[in-house]
């Protein structure tokens, strides 16, 4: 996990930063857009992520020893319980998290990652995604399949083994063969939270078809807001009222807002 500190000269890689804004000023003037908004993502990734200091360094590594221990054990514990190839959902607040059973209790799992955009330092990547490389991950539709352990992957919540079973058509494929797919697909994977998510992933990799039931009863249920004559109605009277009052300004909003909303739902 990276640690920010304001204060320190190592905020961020200067001589990464430099090159990404010469790279920025080339590729702007062919799709200036699109390449304005990767290099602003790249740069915020730099800015809140910041580099390790030695100190920092030796004290993970003394931690990580401690945690290699701790972790033989209960590895060996998983696998009386796991078999290679099992589908694993952990529970959100908000959404359900997925991921694949590799065996030695390794998890093979699909998340959104600026890192592996901004950075080719395996170490810097291999470490726990904090949630402002996750949320800038979205943003910049850029994920990666990786390999943690299954107390990294579960952080702190309840394990269902193979629930999707029960609510998938389609019968489960060989353990070996799922877990075989899960570790091909390792590594940078564009990444869309409606089209192709974690759970995108894991069906894809236990039963052979690309589909996501969260994905589904989001889209239902925006549907069904959208087909609503209340909704409807509200929705145009604060339109109106919008416009009559701020005028410029909701102009201004909808313009920022309705690229967001494509760009986010593509």
């Amino acid at each position: 996990m990276f640690i920010i500190d304001l204060c320190s000269s190592s905020l961020c890689d200067v001589d990464l930063c430099v090159d990404l804004v010469q790279k920025g000023l080339v590729s702007c003037f062919s799709n200036p857009l699109k390449h304005t908004l990767e290099l602003l993502l790249q740069l915020l990734a730099l800015i809140f992520i910041s580099t390790p200091t030695p100190d920092l360094k030796k004290r993970r590594q003394g931690e990580e020893e401690a945690d290699r221990q701790v972790k033989g054990r209960t590895d060996r514990q998983y696998e009386l319980v796991l078999k290679r190839g099992d589908l694993l959902e952990v529970p959100r607040t908000l959404f359900t998290h997925f991921g694949i059973y590799l065996g030695g209790g390794r998890v093979a799992h699909f998340i959104p990652d600026i890192m592996p955009v901004v950075s080719g330092d395996q170490i810097r990547i291999g470490q726990m995604v904090t949630n402002s490389r996750l949320l800038l991950g979205v943003l910049a539709k850029c994920g990666s399949v990786r390999v943690d352990s299954v107390e990294d992957f579960a952080y702190g919540s309840e394990i269902l083994v193979n629930a999707s079973d029960k609510v998938c058509s389609r019968p489960a494929l060989n353990g070996e063969e799922v877990a075989r797919r899960a570790e091909k697909l390792r590594g940078h994977v564009p990444y869309s939270l409606l089209w192709y998510n974690c759970e995108h992933f894991v069906m894809y990799c236990r039963y052979g078809t690309v589909v996501s039931f969260q994905t589904f009863q989001f889209c239902k249920t925006v549907r069904k807001l959208l087909l609503s004559r209340r909704v409807a109605k509200v929705t145009a009277v604060l339109g109106a009222c919008l416009l009559l009052y701020l005028r410029a300004v909701s102009a201004a909003l909808l313009a920022v807002l309705l690229p967001s909303l494509i760009w986010m739902a593509s």
